[in-house]
């Protein structure tokens, strides 16, 4: 055994006490510290990395990321190298495919660091912390025109079982893109706990449409140990603040399945025998999740910045679930997909109603989307929230019964679910697109009906007839919009 100095530098030693699947436990490593890296060698030489998860009086408790099979407790070395995991991290990452520690999964060499840095990251002093605005344009009409990312925000999205969740992370990987071309932007795409289908699917796709070379790919497979799943969301934003704030990226991150990520921390501490907490969860499930996304952000003094959207799939689609009622609290709003537009055929499936962006209102309007929007977003969220309830209304006592502006907004809403909410995989609108999808949508309702958008917007952009009033020309509405929006 080499002894440790004041605490301090590599520490090894041959043997262990006992293995119990993944936990080791060194009873002499009594000056262990808590999430220390340690290196376990078998006979053979093949090494496997872990960290210490308890250490005091009885020794040190350490949790292998891998399988236990072939090792003994007579033969093993065991290291302790006096410090937490270090992701190597380096600007070659982009455009290259990884696992969940960090080591390349594409076949090429590892790339060279530039600096290797703790995976739990550094405190940030909230002092420094800068208010986040200016938006990301995904190019996605529901998103960009009724619940706009913001740079520096956590926006997740709540998905279920079934629903096509995958499908809008790598659409919003491949589409998204900065108001200001000229700035860096990467994104880091974290996939957790994923099948190796879906694994090559995501792959696939950002190769075929040419974004790779901005997209660093960290896979967790569904095979890999769940200690790696904790793992990997930690070192794949260790690469993302290296990026942001020492190199000036605006960085996008999108993690899925954030679920199976949660199920890795059951699991993990089931094997601890730690007390469970809501539906089995351990009770620092909350703090864990805030770890992670709190990391993100605009950091004074710094050009960068950290964008996320976590992706999570509600167990029975319950919202008031651990996971995703936990996450609420951490994050800036939500996403949320329905499983009825989805069996209507709508896709993206967003349910705009329950679905909130919070910091939305600093992002858009004048000087940033067009000074419209926020005065049609209101209007469109009002006039859908009325159409679900007329649907409802008209299940009970027929349409036929309806009056005729209830059965224009019947029609409003069947145009905004065809025309603005659906549009396909491989389809990237412009925000100028999305506004004007929703005012052609809003034109099935009377000018009167339309309280929330001004007088001048309406004869700008709306595109049914006014009272006492032909339709307006394509002359007229080009100079009307120009007054209307004079930026």
């Amino acid at each position: 055994m080499n002894e440790r100095a004041q605490g301090h530098g590599v520490c090894e030693f041959l043997g262990a006490d006992r293995i119990e699947g993944p936990i080791l436990v060194v009873e002499r490593a009594r000056d262990a510290a808590l999430g220390e890296l340690v290196e376990v060698t078998d006979q053979y030489g093949a090494a496997r990395l872990g960290r210490v998860l308890e250490t005091g009086e009885r020794g040190a408790l350490v949790e292998l990321w891998g399988e236990s099979r072939g090792l003994s407790p007579h033969t093993v070395r065991v290291r302790f190298f006096g410090h937490g995991f270090q992701a190597p991290v380096a600007r070659e990452m982009l455009g290259r495919v990884f696992d969940g520690l960090g080591r390349p999964r594409d076949g090429l060499p590892q790339p060279v660091a530039e600096k290797r840095v703790d995976v739990n990251g550094s405190p940030l002093n909230p002092v420094v912390r800068q208010y986040p605005h200016d938006y990301i344009e995904t190019g996605i009409s529901a998103i960009d025109g009724m619940n706009t990312l913001v740079r520096g925000q956590k926006l997740p999205i709540f998905s279920g079982a079934g629903l096509p969740h995958n499908e809008l992370a790598a659409q919003i990987a491949i589409q998204s893109r900065l108001a200001q071309p000229s700035e860096q932007f990467a994104i880091l795409f974290v996939a957790l706990g994923v099948p190796h289908d879906t694994a090559d699917f995501f792959h696939r796709d950002f190769a075929v449409n040419g974004i790779l070379s901005q997209v660093a790919l960290f896979l967790n497979l569904a095979d890999d140990p769940p200690a790696e799943r904790v793992i990997t969301p930690r070192a794949a934003l260790s690469l993302a603040e290296f990026l942001a704030y020492e190199h000036g990226y605006q960085v996008l991150v999108i993690l899925t399945d954030m679920t199976n990520y949660a199920e890795a921390l059951r699991e993990l501490a089931g094997r601890r025998d730690e007390t469970p907490s809501r539906k089995g969860y351990p009770g620092y499930l909350y703090s864990d999740l805030a770890s992670l996304f709190e990391r993100c952000g605009r950091v004074a003094g710094r050009r960068g910045s950290i964008t996320q959207i976590p992706v999570l799939t509600m167990p029975n689609d319950d919202i008031a679930h651990p996971i995703p009622d936990l996450t609420g609290y951490i994050t800036e709003g939500q996403i949320v997909l329905n499983r009825e537009l989805h069996r209507q055929g709508v896709y993206p499936p967003i349910d705009i109603l329950p679905s909130l962006s919070r910091l939305m209102k600093d992002g858009i309007g004048e000087g940033h989307t067009r000074a419209d929007h926020p005065h049609l977003a209101d209007q469109i969220y009002a006039a859908y929230a009325q159409v679900q309830q007329l649907r409802s209304l008209s299940s009970i006592i027929g349409e036929e019964a309806l009056s005729s502006i209830d059965r224009a907004y019947l029609a409003f809403g069947q145009a905004f679910e065809a025309r603005f909410l659906t549009q396909g995989v491989n389809v990237r609108r412009t925000v100028a697109e999305t506004l004007d999808l929703g005012w052609q949508a809003l034109s099935r309702l009377p000018a009167q009906d339309l309280t929330r958008v001004t007088p001048e917007e309406v004869r700008a952009y709306y595109r049914g007839k006014l009272d006492g009033q032909e339709e307006m020309t394509d002359a007229e509405r080009t100079d009307a919009q120009q007054s209307a929006d004079p930026a």
